[in-house]
Parts: C-alpha cells; sequence; structure tokens
C-alpha cells in the first residue's frame, strides 16, 4: 500500500520568491501527521499543492498514489480541507450550506450521510438552524462535516485552531482525534502551536524558511535534542568569555540582554551559572526541559511565533471549491 501522501524533491517559487525548497515528506495511510512552523514556512503553500491549486515549479506530489497534476480532479475527489477561519454561509442552515458542498462535490445519494454526519457532530438537532446563530465550536464542527460529506481518504487541517479560546481549541483536538478514530482518515494537520502537535501528532515535521528540517515522533525528536535549555535576561550587558567556560555548558546563544544556554543536566548547571552572574544583574531565570519548542529553538536558533503575515483562506477556499466545478 501507497503512502497517504508523497513528495519527493519539491520546489515552488513565485517569481524570485521560494516558498518550498526541494522537500521530501511522506505521510502514512491513516495517520495524523503535524507540519510544524511559523506562518510564511511554507505550509500553506505546500498544501496549495497537494490539493492540486498550483503546480510545482519542480519535484512531484501524490495523493493516495494519484499524481497531483496528471490526476489533479480525481485528486480533489480523495481530499478534505478544514480552514483556521470557519467558511460558511451565514444566511443558510447547516442543511444547506451541506447541499452547496454536495453540489460542488457532485454528490448525489448525500443527505444520509449528511444526517449521519450531524448527528455524530451533535448537530442533529440544528440541522435546519441558520449557521448566524452558531458558536463557534458549532461552526468548526459544521467545518469538519463539509470536510467529510464527500467520504476523503486525506484531510488537511489547515491552522484549524488559529484564533479559537482554549475551550474551543480543545472540544476541535478531541473532534480531530474521534473523526480520525472513527472515519479511518488520514490527517495532515498544518500549526504553529507547539501543543497542537504534542497533543495531537503521531509525527512531526519541522519546516522553516521552506525546508523540512527533521521529521519524527514528538518523543523521538525530543529524545534527539537530549540537552535542557535555560534561558537569563541580564539587567546589563555582560561578558560572554566566562560564561562559555562553565563546565557542562554545551553552548550560549546571546541576544542583547537574552540569554540561552543548552546544558545537559539543568539541576547541575544552572547552580554554576548562577554562581557566575551578580545577583543584581538577573531579571528572569527560565528552564525548558526538552520539547517541541526546545527542539524547534534548537534546530532554527529561534522561537516558534512572533508576528505573522495573515493568510487569505476565503480567497484560498474559494480557489479550491471552484476548481472542483
Amino acid at each position: 500500500m501507497s503512502d497517504a501522501i508523497e513528495v519527493h524533491h519539491l520546489t515552488q517559487r513565485y517569481g524570485s520568491f521560494t516558498a518550498l525548497r526541494d522537500v521530501d515528506l511522506s505521510v502514512r495511510q491513516g495517520e495524523i501527521f503535524g507540519l510544524l512552523g511559523p506562518n510564511g514556512a511554507g505550509k500553506t503553500t505546500l498544501i496549495k499543492v497537494l490539493t492540486g491549486l498550483v503546480p510545482p515549479s519542480e519535484g512531484s506530489a501524490s495523493i493516495a498514489g494519484l499524481d497531483v497534476v496528471a490526476q489533479e480532479r480525481r485528486v480533489k475527489a480523495r481530499v478534505g480541507w478544514v480552514a483556521s477561519e470557519v467558511i460558511l454561509d451565514d444566511d443558510l442552515s447547516a442543511m444547506e450550506n451541506l447541499w452547496i458542498q454536495a453540489r460542488l462535490q457532485n454528490l448525489t445519494n448525500w443527505k444520509e450521510r449528511a444526517r449521519d454526519l450531524l448527528q455524530y457532530l451533535g448537530l442533529q438537532d440544528r440541522a435546519d438552524w441558520r449557521v448566524s446563530k452558531f458558536s463557534t465550536g458549532m461552526r468548526k464542527k459544521l467545518e469538519v462535516a463539509l470536510a467529510l460529506l464527500h467520504e476523503p481518504s486525506v484531510i488537511f487541517m489547515d491552522e484549524p485552531t488559529i484564533g479559537l479560546d482554549a475551550a474551543t481549541r480543545r472540544m476541535l483536538w478531541d473532534l480531530i482525534r474521534n473523526i480520525h478514530r472513527e472515519y479511518g482518515v488520514t490527517v495532515l494537520l498544518t500549526t504553529h502551536y507547539i501543543e497542537e502537535a504534542d497533543a495531537l501528532c503521531e509525527r512531526v515535521a519541522v519546516i522553516d524558511l521552506g525546508r523540512i528540517i527533521r521529521t519524527g515522533t514528538p518523543s523521538e525528536l525530543k529524545a534527539q535534542l537530549g540537552i535542557d535549555v535555560i534561558e537569563i535576561e541580564t539587567v546589563g550587558v555582560l561578558d560572554p568569555g566566562p560564561l562559555r567556560a562553565i563546565e557542562g555548558v554545551q553552548d550560549v546563544r546571546v541576544d542583547g540582554h537574552r540569554w540561552t544556554f543548552k546544558v545537559r543536566e539543568a539541576e547541575e548547571v544552572l547552580p554554576r551559572i548562577l554562581a557566575a552572574i551578580p545577583t543584581r544583574e538577573l531579571r528572569r531565570v527560565n528552564v525548558e526541559r526538552p520539547s517541541l519548542e526546545t527542539v524547534f529553538l534548537e534546530l532554527t536558533g529561534r522561537r516558534l511565533g512572533g508576528d505573522e503575515t495573515p493568510v487569505d483562506f476565503r480567497k484560498f477556499y474559494g480557489q479550491l471549491l471552484r476548481t472542483r466545478r
């Protein structure tokens, strides 16, 4: 059996800008796979290629053994998509939104599956409600129903929980686990939330600046790191020489008043570091055990997050639906 998603030496250029650089990736049938990286890393571009919205500049990609360029229409029939923004028609009911999806997918006997999905998602009593009356959580559930209506083998979830409150986010996590188990679909989840990738994904690929840097299970990635990270913020500027020479310090990175120490055992090394820094100079001390956050920091030299450019998901979704007509 072929992998659900296969990508080989994929490069995507927009004029002089290279969004993806020689990407190799494989996602197994039936797994939840995470693509972890900040916006601008190439996550959405990769989904555009995999859903047939843009042809790759170089390389190849396939979904369920189908080439995304040569067999574009068959690929689109195999995939579902859930965006970060809820993209529904507020003036229509849940069933009417599902009807539009069925028309776009050329489905005929869709009503029974639609009702089953609404019941599974706990929306059966709201099938005739206008979506404008739905809560955020109900809207996300309906989005999932739309994505599942045509029985796809692969679902892309592109930053599905961005902007949600903590309770709604965890509700959606549970829903992703449940639909993965109940419907047996392969899920490719893009995220820049460390805890989301750790909680949901069987394997994770770290992507930054258009490149896949490392792939493995969350446990494997943390184990490969094998270090603790000590962060210290000082009042003034210190001489890095004596701090680099402390026994047990493997590496030191300095950014103005912020120091990042990579050490093997924080319990042993932290007292030595603190003894070398005058107490009056200490503003903040933080210790982190190996986590996906420290993995990303180790691999890229910076933390995941910061200011990010928003993606026009309505335009993206419109493009995807138009190509299915």
